[in-house]
C-alpha cells in the first residue's frame, strides 16, 4: 500500500511541476554592450595602444567584461615577415578580464591593448563579452584590420587619464 502511495505522489508531483512550473526564474536578462571604440572596420596602427571605449549595463548587477582579439586570416597563406624586411612578424592576440561587480552600469575607458611593433598585418576579430552577476552573457563582434599605416579620418576624443 505504502508505494502505491509512493508511485501517486511522484507521478502528482511530476504533473503538477510540468503545468504549473515556479513563477520565480531569477534574472534572466543578459547585459548589454555599447561598444563605442574600436568602430567596425576600424585600421587600428600596429606598435601602439587601441582606444576601448565602451558601455555596459544590467538590468540587476554586472559582474565582468572580457576583451579578446585573434586573427581572422580565414586559412589561407600568410608571409610571416614584414614587406621588405626580414624581421619575422607574430599574430596578434589579446585576452583579458575585468571586473564590473557590484555596478549596474560602466562607462569603460582605456588603452590596455598594445599591439607590439612585429603583430602581422591583416584582418582581425575584436569580441567583447560582459557577464552578468547571474551568468547571463552577451557579446559583440567587430572586424578590425592591423596595420603599419592608418587609413581614413578616424580621430577620438577623451580625457587624459
Amino acid at each position: 500500500m505504502k508505494s502505491k502511495i509512493y508511485i501517486a505522489s511522484i507521478c502528482f508531483l511530476t504533473v503538477y511541476s510540468f503545468f504549473f512550473p515556479s513563477c520565480d526564474e531569477g534574472d534572466t536578462t543578459k547585459p548589454v554592450i555599447n561598444l563605442i571604440e574600436p568602430e567596425e572596420d576600424d585600421s587600428l596602427l600596429i606598435g601602439d595602444d587601441v582606444h576601448f571605449d565602451a558601455e555596459f549595463s544590467d538590468d540587476e548587477a554586472l559582474a565582468s567584461y572580457k576583451i579578446e582579439i585573434h586573427n581572422n586570416f580565414e586559412d589561407h597563406s600568410h608571409d610571416n615577415t614584414r614587406a621588405g624586411s626580414a624581421e619575422e612578424t607574430v599574430d596578434f592576440t589579446f585576452e583579458k578580464s575585468y571586473d564590473l561587480s557590484g555596478k549596474k552600469n560602466a562607462d569603460v575607458h582605456h588603452h590596455d591593448i598594445i599591439i607590439p611593433k612585429n603583430a602581422t598585418p591583416g584582418n582581425y576579430h575584436l569580441m567583447v563579452y560582459c557577464t552578468d552577476a547571474a551568468g547571463n552573457e552577451s557579446h559583440i563582434a567587430r572586424n578590425i584590420v592591423l596595420s603599419h599605416e592608418v587609413t581614413g579620418d578616424h580621430d577620438h576624443e577623451h580625457d587624459e587619464d
